[in-house]
């Protein structure tokens, strides 16, 4: 498949993972009474990935995350030639999902960006009030380890088929234990597009969220190849397992 295709499914891919994730944070998280809370907004996370796994997963690989595809660069499962398409998609998709986001939130009377918008933060603009040092630690070990589920799940000596459900539920736990530290990015296209629209301190603070998760993928990317024997496929196919 043309990689303008390809492009396009990584677009919609993070769009619904921006609006399903950022989504559930913004508008369901602390609803009176039904609020969904921290679990409910990394299960939305997960559910993203697993879904859009199996709906895209045989088209583009479903990276949804600029970190994921360096990881998958540095890992011999995605060409580096293909890698500034897949960027430029994953974050105009991210984007376009808090763009629509932002339509819906602000539909409701005494709505603000101030509160946060789903953004990633550090010091001040953590959920907890965590340091910087410590929030660039949580994003590094964060993305490796969730790196590392990824080229695991999808090595081909792993069960066929299941996949998708191994990468959704580890980024549901990586949430479960991110989202008081920094609101939890391991994506610096999901972190971008709610910066945007936050403007100010979200856009001083996204160069953390663009760093951080890189390395992180970076470092799986290389320390997984130890344990390889052979050439393995590209995610598209390990996915699928053709």
């Amino acid at each position: 498949m043309s990689l303008s295709k390809r492009s396009f499914a990584e677009f919609i891919g993070t769009f619904w993972l921006v609006f399903g994730g950022c989504g559930a944070a913004v508008l369901a998280a602390s609803f009176p009474g039904l609020g969904i809370g921290f679990a409910g907004v990394a299960l939305a996370f997960g559910l993203t990935v697993l879904t859009m796994a199996f709906a895209i997963g045989h088209i583009s690989g479903c990276h949804l995350n600029p970190a994921v595809s360096v990881g998958l660069v540095v890992g011999k499962r995605f060409p580096v030639s293909e890698l500034p398409a897949y960027v430029i998609a994953q974050v105009l998709g991210g984007i376009a999902g808090s763009a629509v986001l932002y339509l819906i939130a602000s539909g409701k009377e005494g709505f603000s960006v101030a509160n946060g918008f789903a953004a990633n933060g550090y010091d001040a603009h953590s959920p907890g009030g965590y340091t910087l040092g410590a929030c660039l630690a949580a994003e590094i070990v964060l993305t490796f380890m969730f790196l590392m589920i990824i080229l695991g799940a999808t090595d081909r000596r792993a069960p066929k088929g299941f996949a998708p459900i191994a990468i959704g539920l580890g980024l549901t736990l990586i949430h479960l234990i991110g989202i008081p530290v920094t609101n939890l990015s391991v994506n610096p296209a999901r972190s971008t597009a709610p910066a945007i629209f936050v403007g100010g301190w979200a856009l001083e603070q996204l160069w953390l969220f663009w760093v951080a998760p890189i390395v992180g993928a970076a470092l799986a990317g290389a320390v997984y190849t130890v344990f390889e024997t052979k050439p393995e496929p590209m995610m598209r196919e390990a996915l699928t397992g053709r």
